[in-house]
């Protein structure tokens, strides 16, 4: 399990994500200063111990309501290839030295472990504590499970979500499931691909997974102290 580091990190998380921010597509804010604050999360572990792995959610005040964004975020200690378009920024860790910040939608480190959560194969973990799982995170998947290792990812942003398509193994039926493509499997992309689709701009109370063979669902706090929770990420059902 990640341990938790109590050191310093220069510069900060928040001022790293002041300046990306507002250059995401999906980003609402207004055009006053950024109030930008942590408000909760969790974290994943890499199996090989090589990747931090946070979904980060940040509250904004600087348009005319105050917005809560979902940030997957990756700590790297040497830059990934072919990555430097989903670069958040460099940052110095006090114990660990040099990490390198990437927006996790474009991580396959991220994306795989975001399958394996949705599948029941990964525990989410508490954001600030060492070894301490996170049990207020809710996950369920009643599609086809998918095994064997994730081979490629690409994700694409647009208003409020980010779709991510991840190639892996093969689709394991449990139960009766429909062939792949028809209505009940889980949506694809073109080429096959499945689609995990990351929700950034978080509605409290938006709960609703109906129409979702996967999703994951998790908490954070508003600035007036008010608990809230919604969907992170879900795989939607393929339309008919």
């Amino acid at each position: 399990m990640a341990v938790i580091h109590r050191t310093t990190l220069t510069p900060g998380k928040l001022e790293l994500l002041a300046s990306w921010l507002p250059s995401q597509p999906w980003y609402e804010g207004g055009e006053r200063h950024q109030e930008l604050a942590r408000a909760g999360g969790f974290r994943l572990d890499d199996p090989q111990g090589e990747v931090g792995i946070e979904f980060m959610v940040v509250t904004d005040d600087s348009g005319d309501e105050t917005l809560s964004y979902l940030v997957p975020l990756t700590y790297r200690g040497a830059p990934l290839d072919g990555a430097d378009h989903a670069l958040i920024g460099t940052t110095e860790h006090g114990v660990l030295g040099p990490r390198w910040v990437y927006d996790g939608t474009h991580d396959p480190v991220l994306v795989a472990q975001l399958l394996a959560l949705l599948q029941g194969e990964a525990e989410p973990q508490a954001q600030s504590e060492s070894n301490t799982p996170d049990p207020s995170v809710v996950r369920g998947f009643t599609g086809p499970r998918i095994t064997g290792p994730v081979t490629s990812t690409a994700a694409t942003s647009g208003p409020r979500c980010t779709n991510i398509s991840v190639r892996a193994g093969s689709a394991v039926p449990e139960g009766t499931v429909a062939p792949e493509g028809s209505a009940g499997g889980p949506q694809r992309d073109q080429d096959g691909g499945l689609v995990i689709r990351v929700n950034r701009v978080l509605l409290p109370g938006q709960e609703d997974t109906t129409a979702a063979q996967g999703h994951v669902t998790a908490g954070w706090r508003l600035p007036d102290g008010t608990e809230a929770r919604s969907v992170f990420a879900t795989v939607q059902t393929a339309a008919p």
